[in-house]
């Protein structure tokens, strides 16, 4: 029987000896740096920057009905003192991507053009992988992906709908959805962790009457310059500066890893920079746009923040915090008030999250800081943290009641291995992206989908098209859940009820987590259940059943990773493509092959 096991779990002995992971914690005034130590001699290191030094990039915004989004091949400096870095962005950005913000209910088009050169990552490609062609190297394709858009299934970005180099594709996105936040990023197949870890990724906000962005909005909520988007993200960098996704020797170049931990943070493109805050209310919409990690974000002086909205708008009201959990992938709408550091008083945003124990074992440790936010004399946003945000003269209507579903669908999140470096195969369901055995919810219907994750490691799942609601998460004996239910070879779907297995009653999720979301943290060792209505076509406007034509097929070579048994041969590849996806944001999970197609029929 195959185990399930995290990443690179046959070489858990050889990293026994070099543990030693010290965190840190931030507070006001203080400097934290990647924990001392030895440095573990089996995956790689950054060069040691000093923090804080780079002011934090405030990221242009563009706006209108009719907007191009090009990617190209750049060169980016991410630190004073580093060389610039081969990357990508978009619209003639170095790296990342504008915010874009659009209002709620109003059709945006999109015109995307791949304008791309060689690949920054050229060589860490894993031509094995589904879909993956040696011409990825040279002319790598793009697919442009609205996350959180309940959008026709010929724009959504499907990962197989490829546009090469010098092409293009018209996106329509109706956007006739409640205003939130939402990120665009790419998701070609096979390659989505090089595409966004380069830096295809960018902000996308939906606003309404109530959530303007302008200062003197009915909600009293801090706009203008005291609204910034942060995007998060963690990287390695090699010993000449350049941005690396390579974390350890043990995986030879060009060969697909499940995952690192960076040691060093960014925050809207720059390694560990400083943002000046007037001293009053901010709102930060966060967004985790690692490859990797959750984090626990938390306050170097562990004062306290205010969550208020997921990814789709809104909580009923501001939930004070001084800690939370985002996974990649989630964003969230926080309050954050300065009026309480003096005058050149700074506070670092900070992370404890220990990595899980597959990246442990190797010696990678928590990165344990973003940025610092150093307090200037003058009074900033000096409004109160509003008390309701919904319900009641100008405000949006409150969050209604979870509705109650008519189907219980049960999903697994698994990662078996074999002998073969790395050994583990990451898993929805126990079978791979080619396979036919895909869920098909009907049109109208409201289901409650429980989660199982076997492994001991938490998954962000994200469903296309759809937003949900958490309904709790459940232990899960999970042992004895698999005794009871070997899992098959690869390739056999496996997904036997947890009902017989749970080890506790259903946690509710926490209070913040309690809005519209399209994202999921899903720990180790839990069911976790989610409420989520699938549409029908009267009421998007579109046939989300509809069937489009392929673009950008391109020759794959299946290696020693493919476990299909299915996957079409090059001149056989089908000439249309139907539906949408469903798949762990982890992105080297994604790509290998915790991504399944998924279909909302009548």
């Amino acid at each position: 029987m195959r185990q399930p096991i995290g990443r690179r779990g046959l070489l858990r002995g050889i990293g026994a000896g070099v543990l030693g992971s010290a965190l840190t914690r931030g507070s006001a005034g203080a400097a934290p740096m990647p924990p001392p130590g030895v440095d573990s001699p089996l995956i790689f290191h950054s060069p040691k920057v000093e923090p804080f030094v780079d002011e934090l990039p405030r990221l242009p915004v563009v706006r209108g009905d009719r907007l191009d989004l090009v990617a190209s091949s750049t060169t980016h400096r991410f630190h004073r003192d580093l060389p610039e870095s081969p990357a990508l962005g978009y619209n003639g950005m170095s790296y990342l991507g504008p915010t874009v913000e659009h209002p709620a209910g109003r059709p945006l088009r999109v015109r995307f053009t791949n304008r791309m050169g060689a690949h920054p990552f050229a060589a860490d490609m894993d031509t094995s992988l589904h879909g993956v062609s040696e011409r990825f190297r040279t002319e790598p394709p793009a697919s442009l992906h609205l996350h959180g858009g309940v959008t026709p299934p010929d724009s959504d970005g499907h990962p197989e709908q490829l546009v090469f180099p010098g092409g293009g594709i018209d996106h329509d996105f109706p956007l006739a959805q409640d205003p939130g936040h939402l990120w665009y990023h790419d998701h070609a197949m096979g390659i989505t962790r090089t595409n966004v870890y380069a830096g295809l990724a960018g902000m996308f906000l939906l606003r309404d009457e109530f959530d303007s962005g302008q200062p003197g909005n009915p909600l009293g909520l801090p706009a203008g310059e005291f609204e910034i988007p942060l995007v998060l993200q963690e990287k390695l960098f090699t010993a000449d500066g350049r941005q690396s996704i390579r974390s350890t020797f043990i995986v030879p170049e060009g060969g697909w890893e499940g995952g690192a931990v960076g040691d060093i943070g960014l925050v809207n493109g720059k390694i560990w920079p400083r943002l000046p805050v007037a001293r009053g209310l901010y709102r930060f919409r966060v967004l985790n746009a690692a490859s990797f990690s959750v984090w626990n974000l938390f306050f170097g002086n562990r004062m306290r923040f205010w969550v208020i909205g997921n990814e789709h708008g809104l909580l009923d009201a501001p939930v004070p915090v001084e800690q939370l959990r985002l996974a990649p992938g989630e964003r969230v709408d926080i309050l954050v008030d300065f009026s309480g550091l003096a005058p050149g008083e700074s506070v670092e945003l900070c992370n404890d999250e220990a990595p899980v124990f597959q990246a442990a074992i190797l010696g990678e440790v928590a990165m344990p800081v973003f940025c610092r936010f150093s307090a200037e004399d003058r009074r900033g946003f000096t409004g109160p943290v509003p008390e309701r945000l919904r319900g009641g003269t100008g405000r949006p209507a409150p969050l209604p009641a979870l509705d109650t579903p008519t189907v219980i669908r049960d999903v697994t999140v698994s990662q078996p291995y074999e002998l073969r470096n790395p050994p583990a195969i990451m898993s929805l369901n126990n079978i791979t992206f080619a396979s036919p055995d895909i869920e098909m919810p009907k049109q109208g219907t409201v289901e409650q989908w429980n989660i199982i994750n076997v492994t001991p490691d938490p998954h962000p799942i994200h469903l296309h098209l759809v937003t949900f609601r958490i309904l709790g998460r459940a232990p899960l004996r999970t042992l004895e859940y698999q005794l009871a239910h070997p899992q098959p070879p690869v390739g056999v779907k496996w997904a036997p009820s947890p009902r017989d297995f749970l080890a506790g009653t259903m946690l509710a999720p926490q209070p913040w987590e309690a809005g519209w979301k399209d994202i999921v943290r899903v720990d180790g060792g839990t069911v976790t259940s989610i409420i989520v209505r699938f549409p029908t076509a009267e009421e998007l406007g579109f046939d989300p059943d509809a069937t489009f034509p392929r673009l950008g097929a391109a020759p794959v070579a299946h290696g020693p990773h493919d476990h299909s048994g299915t996957h079409a041969a090059h001149g056989a590849e089908s000439t249309v493509l139907q539906g949408y996806v469903w798949h762990c944001h982890v992105l080297d999970h994604e790509d290998h092959d915790m991504m399944l197609k998924y279909r909302v029929v009548r």
